[in-house]
């Protein structure tokens, strides 16, 4: 058992290291993978943003290669098939052990290293099924075979088309700097509404109305009410980590379930709604309750939220 924690909590560690450090890709890191996939989308017509969200889901679910910008893998048995036991990388022997590996670049070489042949290869696995988003979210389940796989990447998709490129590393403070609040680490205290459990987040208390802000890239998965939360949203990045607001007072007009945000966007404001059936609200001080949840690809789990926080006011703040 102790082993078992051990491990969870290095997990967590390394998940939580990737969200602090702005990734050390440069501007240049970013024009390359948006040229390789914008050349993949001429010669295949699947959108270049699918491509993109395929790339960043996988960046963000498996050990990552210094000498490669993108991170497209697949198993060797599927990329050379099964009986091609010596990974002949001849893109016409590949095709008769029935692989999937295909050549980029023009030189009759698949190779799984390569960047555009990757990058081809799976462009191609989807244009099988078709190139429409109806047709791609087949494509990803039938590879995947997991939903919040394929919701990951469809609303990563539509964040890069939003805004047409895939460097989006800044972050925000989810209230404004200018308002009074306070907040200390509050991770794993004891709750007792609902049961013995621990407190999967971090509260920032402030006044009725605060307004509270979208601290990263991403989507509105949800938005309602939770008998725990009361009125709260969900908002599900592009680093593969869900983002929960809770105990507001309201949300903004124009928001709604599907909606892309950026950091900054006000979606609703600091209350004290939860503990009970929907509209229950004053059970205790007003303050936004701010969780995270981390995918691997296999699992999500809740860390603390508190580091990021206090990175991220660091960089409001010196804005």
């Amino acid at each position: 058992m102790k082993r078992y924690y051990t491990i969870l909590i290095l997990t967590c560690f390394l998940f939580l290291s990737a969200e602090l450090l702005v990734v050390a890709a440069d501007s240049s890191t970013f024009d390359e993978r948006m040229a390789l996939y914008q050349k993949t989308e001429a010669l295949t017509q699947v959108p270049w943003y699918y491509l993109a969200a395929i790339d960043q889901y996988e960046r963000n679910t498996s050990e990552k290669s210094e000498e490669r910008i993108t991170s497209i893998t697949f198993p060797d048995s599927l990329w050379f098939g099964l009986e091609n036991i010596d990974h002949i990388t001849d893109s016409r022997i590949i095709g008769l052990f029935q692989g999937i590996g295909q050549d980029g670049t023009g030189n009759n070489q698949a190779d799984p290293m390569n960047d555009e042949d990757a990058l081809y290869t799976l462009a191609m696995y989807i244009r099988q099924y078709g190139i429409t988003e109806p047709d791609i979210k087949i494509a990803l389940w039938e590879y995947y075979q997991r939903s919040l796989t394929v919701k990951t990447i469809v609303q990563t998709a539509k964040v890069y088309r939003t805004f047409n490129t895939t460097e989006l590393t800044e972050h925000e403070f989810p209230v404004p700097l200018n308002y009074n609040y306070s907040y200390k680490n509050t991770w794993g205290d004891a709750r007792g509404f609902g049961g013995r459990r621990i407190h999967e987040g971090t509260d920032i208390f402030a006044g009725y109305g605060t307004p509270v802000r979208a601290t990263s890239y991403g989507v509105v998965e949800i938005k309602g009410w939770n008998r725990y939360g009361g009125w709260r949203i969900g908002i599900r990045d592009i680093n593969n980590t869900y983002h929960y607001y809770a105990h507001l007072h309201g949300f903004s007009d124009d928001l709604s379930v599907g909606d892309v945000v950026q950091p900054g966007d006000i979606i609703g404001s600091v209350g004290s709604s939860g503990y009970g059936p929907p509209g229950t609200s004053g059970k205790f001080p007003p303050h936004l309750h701010y969780g995270m949840y981390k995918d691997n690809g296999t699992n999500e789990w809740a860390h603390d939220p508190y580091p990021s926080l206090r990175a991220w006011e660091k960089e409001s703040r010196n804005r």
